[in-house]
């Protein structure tokens, strides 16, 4: 039976109550959690998609996803919840290996509709061939464990700046525009700019160490792995 399970995390009591009433009647089975340190008590892998709020009490949905993700290893879909829309707290949010971002006021139609993009979006990233593992010198990427190691070191990768790179690296020497990036990663499950993937890139250069040089950008022509 396909996992539907969501968690809500959000001190707003009545909105939750909203959140938990639509979604199981689309379907999903949904809990709450009111503060993120009670989402921290549960087991969080059991859950196929976090819905969280970002400005809470004392730890921020913020600090929750950055503890799940790099402390606990958690790679469990985060749609964020919040009142802010800047673009530093679009980018603070995918940095953060977030997959979407929703501003309040917001319609429930609209809620829905991005959490089963998400949920699918997620559900295509477990297609990856078994066994299937991208090796440039000393770098591999297994499609398998979706896992980056460089000189035989593992290499924490966002949910996004994975599917980036292994959308570089299968496709070798071809450039794709920011606007391709966006519609191969992120699909319809966002509302992003180009600024974004930029951002993505510098992050996953950095990670990539010595072969960050080799995702090089062309005007005109967009990103690609040249390993010459």
């Amino acid at each position: 039976m396909e996992n539907k399970k969501i968690l809500i995390v959000d001190d707003e009591e009545d909105l939750c109550e909203i959140l938990q009433f639509n979604l199981e009647g689309e379907g999903f089975e949904a809990d709450v959690a009111y503060s993120a340190e009670d989402a921290l008590e549960l087991d969080l892998k059991a859950y196929k998609l976090i819905l969280l709020d970002v400005m809470m009490g004392k730890m921020s949905g913020f600090k929750f996803a950055e503890q799940i993700k790099k402390e606990l290893k958690i790679n469990t879909p985060i749609i964020f919840i919040t009142a802010k829309s800047t673009e530093n707290d679009l980018l603070t949010g995918f940095n953060l290996g977030g997959d979407d971002y929703i501003t309040k006021p917001f319609s429930i139609k609209e809620v829905i509709a991005r959490v089963k993009a998400v949920m699918n979006r997620a559900k295509g990233t477990n297609n990856d061939i078994a066994g299937e593992i991208i090796k440039v010198d000393k770098l591999s990427l297994d499609l398998e464990k979706r896992l980056l190691k460089i000189n035989n070191k593992d290499v924490d990768l966002t949910r996004k700046e994975y599917e980036i790179l292994k959308l570089l690296l299968k496709n070798m020497g071809k450039p794709f525009t920011r606007e391709e990036i966006l519609d191969h990663v992120w699909q319809q499950e966002a509302i992003v700019t180009d600024r974004t993937v930029d951002v993505h890139i510098t992050r996953l250069r950095k990670k990539a160490g010595e072969y960050g040089q080799y995702i090089r950008s062309k005007a005109g022509y967009g990103y690609s792995f040249q390993y010459n």
